[in-house]
């Protein structure tokens, strides 16, 4: 594929990362429906590619005074050993799998976004 057809993916899911949205919801699909890419070189790709972008976008919510610190460190243990938990488990199963489950949480998070969009 094209560079610049990658360069405009990467565009096209930065700006959600960025915004501290979760880039990986668009960059993810992106990849494998518009770049023909594998379910976990997607994945790879999206996490790769997180750890400047939330420096970047952590830099920027912090010089705006818009991180909320409190309660982190509850959250930092717990993160860490579920992320490598889900890392061994995303090695094991088959793109297949990955791609469906992927396809259920997208389903279900527009569902509740939807209805959230609604509700006062």
């Amino acid at each position: 594929m094209s560079f610049y057809i990658y360069l405009l993916l990467g565009f096209l899911g930065g700006i959600p990362a960025g915004m501290g949205m979760g880039g990986g919801t668009v960059t993810i699909p992106l990849l494998i429906l518009a770049g023909g890419v594998d379910q976990k070189i997607a994945q790879s790709a999206n996490l790769f590619s997180f750890l400047p972008m939330s420096a970047g976008a952590l830099r920027v919510h912090a010089r705006n005074g818009l991180l909320e610190t409190s309660g982190i460190a509850r959250v930092i243990l717990p993160a860490l050993v579920f992320s490598a938990l889900g890392a061994l488990l995303a090695y094991a199963l088959p793109s297949e799998i990955l791609r469906r489950a992927f396809g259920v949480f997208l389903v279900i998070l527009s569902v509740f976004q939807f209805r959230n969009a609604f509700s006062g």
